[in-house]
Order: C-alpha cells, then structure tokens, then sequence
C-alpha cells in the first residue's frame, strides 16, 4: 500500500509538472500574441530615412526639369548635325476652322456730310465651310456695292474712334448677309475686319 502512494505522489507530480510547461508555454504564447498586436508586425521607419527619400525625391525631380529645360533651350541636333529649335506641338482642340476673305483692292468713298474720304481694305471672315466664302467670291460685285453705300452712309464723328470701326464693322457685315440672302444664298459671313482704314 505503501508502493501505491507513492506511486500516485509521483503521478502526481509528474502531472503538476506537465501542467506548469503547458501553462508556462501558453502564457508566453498569449504575451508575443498580445506584443505583436500592440506593437505591429513591421519596425516603424527611421524617421531621418523617410525625410532623405523627400529630399532626394525633390533634388531628382529638381534636375529633370533642369535638363528638360536645357534641351528645350538648346534644341535637338538633327541627322546632318544642325541644332535644330524644338518647337511645342499645338494641341488638337475640337473646334471650328475660320475661314477669311479679303476684298481685292481698296473701297474709297465719300463720308455723309463732309468733304473727306475713307479708303478701307475689307475682310470677311466665317467658321461655315468654305462654300460660304466661294459665294462671297463669285457675288463679289454685288457684296462692293454693298460696301461703299454703307460707308457712304456713315459721317466723319461716326467712323472716329474704335467704337466707330466697330459699329461700320458690325453695319457691314448684316448688310452684306442680307445681300447674301437676297442672292438667295446663305448668309453666312460672322465677322468684318478692315486690313487698312485711312480717312483723308
């Protein structure tokens, strides 16, 4: 009976001893768990790392602009060893074409109410195809008559100024579009320029 006791005294304790590893191994399991948790998997980064990535980032940055710069400034050297100027591409941009005419010759007539006379070169100008301006063309005859009795129909204090250029302006260009529409045509002129404006 005795051998029984102690038999189970060291079963006993052999079972204690079996407890605490097993104990002792979760509670420094649960403590790297608990560490990793708070303190994250990753090291945080040298502060003084990150700011010489900033600085070293401008610096490259600062120097492709420089040597872009230099390139634009000093060109392209072409195949036959010419520096050749570089030359920015215009950008394609949806929009309407202007199309222009100029009258040939000059228009010189009398002013209303004054012995002096104006001699213009006349420009018409549309963002129609340029069927518009082939009729301006080929109905030139009629569209200079136009002209010169409008002009004939402004006086000297009419004229003066920019204000006045623009008013006979915007008068030339509704009396020429009614004579395009009276040619049963379409009126299709959007603007009037004079190329030469000379009062004598």
């Amino acid at each position: 009976m005795a051998e029984e006791v102690e038999e189970e005294q060291k079963k006993g304790g052999l079972v204690k001893i079996i407890i605490f590893v097993v104990a002792g191994i979760m509670l420094i399991a649960v403590g790297l768990g608990i560490g990793y948790f708070i303190f994250g998997g990753e090291p945080e980064p040298d502060p003084s790392a990150e700011v010489n990535q900033i600085i070293e980032g401008k610096e490259a940055e600062k120097k492709e602009k420089k040597d872009d710069s230099e390139k634009k400034e000093e060109g392209a050297e072409g195949e036959d060893g010419i520096i050749k100027k570089n030359v920015k591409a215009v950008p394609e941009v949806d929009a309407y074409e202007t199309t222009y005419f100029e009258f040939p010759g000059d228009f010189t007539t009398n002013l209303k109410g004054s012995r002096k006379f104006l001699q213009v070169s006349v420009g018409v100008s549309t963002q129609y195809d340029e069927k518009v301006m082939e009729v301006v063309d080929s109905h030139q005859l009629a569209l200079r008559s136009e002209i010169l009795s409008t002009i004939s129909d402004f006086t000297e204090e009419d004229i003066s100024g920019s204000d006045g250029k623009k008013k006979l302006s915007d008068r030339l260009m509704v009396v020429l579009n009614k004579k395009l529409e009276a040619l049963k045509e379409f009126p299709g002129i959007e603007d009037v320029y004079f190329t030469a404006f000379i009062l004598q």
